[in-house]
């Protein structure tokens, strides 16, 4: 393999790929990447056997080959890179040198065929998107995904296609987000399958504001392949949680007594304002909802106490529920309407979070002190 190469490139390629390569790895093969050069493209593949992240780059390939080198070596050796064009040539003996300028490197690789292969998709499981969609409906569920490794099945996001819709659900059961958005679904493409954490976070790292998503999957493992107008493509490709997901709409109230509106930026304010007078062992905060307006408090004995008022417009009877101030937080961040509403059944029902969209947010009341 012989190919010049610009360090925008190379850097790009990189940054893209090495997220998912473990740092405490018992097989060397996983702490490198894979590098194939052909026609004028370089491509990086790296894993961590649950997640893999591909990429290509141009370049000016002299001779096509493949091979794989240690990720973290290479990256820091092309970042401190003065000269912006950079040789690389790898020999029969996966010996990668690297020239650039009056600079010369030689890292040790390995065989291109230790590295894992990638499993194969069936083109009927397939839904194309707006990356822009797929970006938006995660950044408002992602928060919800469980870190409890005993409900393993509750440690991703569980995506369906069915009915022409996508919807995306995160929950850990105190608390359950949900958003859904129209979509074209093939009826040999509906289906349902749950991502892991970790490759949530590579696409949440990874997805523009322009572009297409494509995403295919099979009963072991989906791929997300990102394409931007420019021609520059990733691919993500993760094993997929096995077991059944929770029944979801169970949680989802039924019936709501109080539906109020809120300014969300305001309300966010009030409730960061407020958490700073929790603590670990006193972590609600109360809402109380009287006639136009809301009073948020909290107290903790070892910290002190908050009190926040909000001018509303509420005509319900007197109510007052508690919630903790992160799963009310989470949420607020993650939208970007001006307006939000919280509906209500009673202090001990779970709370509704909704926009004037496809979204909603259950979550489960503390109790009153």
């Amino acid at each position: 393999m012989n190919l010049t190469i610009t360090k925008e490139q190379i850097i790009n390629g990189l940054q893209a790929v090495q997220n998912v390569v473990s740092t405490r790895t018992t097989l060397p093969i996983l702490s490198n990447v894979l590098l194939r050069a052909e026609g004028d493209r370089l491509e990086f593949t790296a894993t961590d056997l649950d997640v893999t992240v591909a990429c290509g780059v141009e370049a000016h390939v002299k001779k096509p080959g493949s091979s794989t080198v240690p990720v973290k070596k290479l990256f820091g050796i092309v970042r401190e890179l003065s000269n912006s064009e950079i040789d690389l040539e790898v020999d029969d003996k996966n010996m990668c040198s690297i020239r650039s300028g009056a600079s010369f490197y030689k890292i040790n690789g390995l065989s291109a065929d230790e590295f894992p292969p990638l499993p194969k998709f069936k083109d009927d499981k397939k839904v194309v998107l707006q990356q822009e969609t797929v970006k938006g409906m995660l950044r408002k569920t992602s928060f919800g995904i469980s870190t409890d490794e005993s409900r393993y099945v509750l440690n991703g996001i569980f995506i369906s296609l069915k009915d022409h819709k996508m919807t995306m659900v995160a929950t850990d059961g105190r608390r359950l987000a949900l958003v859904d958005e129209e979509v074209d679904v093939s009826e040999k493409s509906q289906g349902e399958f749950i991502v892991p954490a970790k490759a949530v976070a590579e696409l949440n790292r990874l997805l523009q504001d322009k572009g297409v998503i494509e995403i295919h999957y099979s009963d072991n493992h989906a791929s997300f392949t990102l394409k931007d107008d420019k021609g520059f493509s990733i691919l993500i490709v993760s094993k997929l949680i096995e077991g059944n997901y929770p029944n979801y709409r169970q949680v989802i109230p039924g019936e709501v007594k109080e539906r109020i509106s809120l300014m969300r930026e305001e309300f966010l304010h009030a409730l960061r304002r407020a958490e700073i007078m929790t603590s670990e062992k006193a972590n609600s905060v109360k809402l109380a909802f009287g006639k136009n307006n809301l009073a948020i408090t909290a107290n903790s004995p070892e910290v002190g106490e908050a009190r926040e008022s909000l001018a509303i417009n509420y005509k319900g009877k007197e109510m007052a529920i508690a919630f903790n101030p992160k799963y009310l937080i989470d949420p607020l961040n993650a939208l970007a309407n001006d307006e939000v509403f919280i509906e209500l059944i009673d202090e001990l029902s779970p709370g509704v979070l909704k926009i004037n969209g496809p979204f909603l947010y259950v979550v489960m009341p503390m109790r009153l002190t």
